[in-house]
């Protein structure tokens, strides 16, 4: 199985190509300029491991959400990508990545907490239970740091992640004074969001590249200030 995946929807520019079991990486985070990181990160990638573009099975890309320039600039570079070469996408959410990532560093976990910053005084979150990989429970959403619903207290083990915990650090203290433990380093990974387009790919769930399309979760993207 060869699989090409990217991801820009946060500070983290990042690609991952993994040929069998073998997998390598680039990753750089950065405040902008991720569109002149991308593509010479994915030919340094192909290059290295002498795999032609339309040899791929799949590439995956982070959907979203995260910072909208980001989401797009992954999708229609994935999209572009899929086209040239005649092959399929796999969209995975950058909630899911995080928690895929959290899930790998905290094995006891049985539930993760997602949040990650989606400024404007806001945050994108999300719960994932835990079983050899992760699944959503319930939706993914956006709103004030205060309104996360945290994982009630018959969870044995839980994990809180991503950057949303650092920029928001009250919301982390309540998900330490319920139990949870608290990476608030995490970003989006292209290594994680290709782990998961395995299990689609393994299923034959790859769709044609006009479906690499963003999720923004939150269609507002300007804040104005009232008086």
């Amino acid at each position: 199985m060869k699989i090409l995946a990217l991801d820009t929807a946060t500070e983290a520019c990042s690609v991952a190509l993994s040929v069998g079991e073998n997998l390598i990486e680039r990753s750089v985070e950065l405040d902008r300029g991720h569109a002149e990181q991308l593509l010479p990160m994915v030919d340094e990638l192909l290059v290295e491991a002498g795999v032609a573009l339309s040899a791929l099975d799949a590439i995956a890309f982070g959907r979203g959400p995260g910072a909208f320039t980001g989401v797009r600039l992954a999708a229609s570079v994935a999209q572009g990508l899929a086209f040239g070469g005649g092959i399929g996408v796999v969209p995975v959410s950058d909630l899911a990545a995080v928690a895929q990532q959290a899930a790998g560093l905290q094995p006891r976990a049985r539930t993760v907490l997602v949040v990650n910053d989606a400024r404007m005084r806001e945050v994108y979150w999300a719960r994932f239970a835990v079983d050899g990989t992760v699944s959503l429970l319930g939706e993914e959403h956006v709103g004030a740091a205060a309104d996360v619903v945290l994982p009630d207290g018959s969870d044995l083990a839980w994990v809180a992640a991503g950057r949303g915990l650092s920029a928001y650090p009250e919301l982390a203290g309540r998900c330490r004074a319920q139990g949870g433990e608290v990476l608030d380093r995490l970003l989006p990974r292209a290594r994680d969001i290709l782990l998961l387009a395995r299990l689609a790919v393994a299923a034959g769930q790859v769709l044609p590249p006009e479906a690499a399309l963003p999720v923004y979760v939150r269609d507002r993207v300007v804040s104005v200030a009232t008086s």
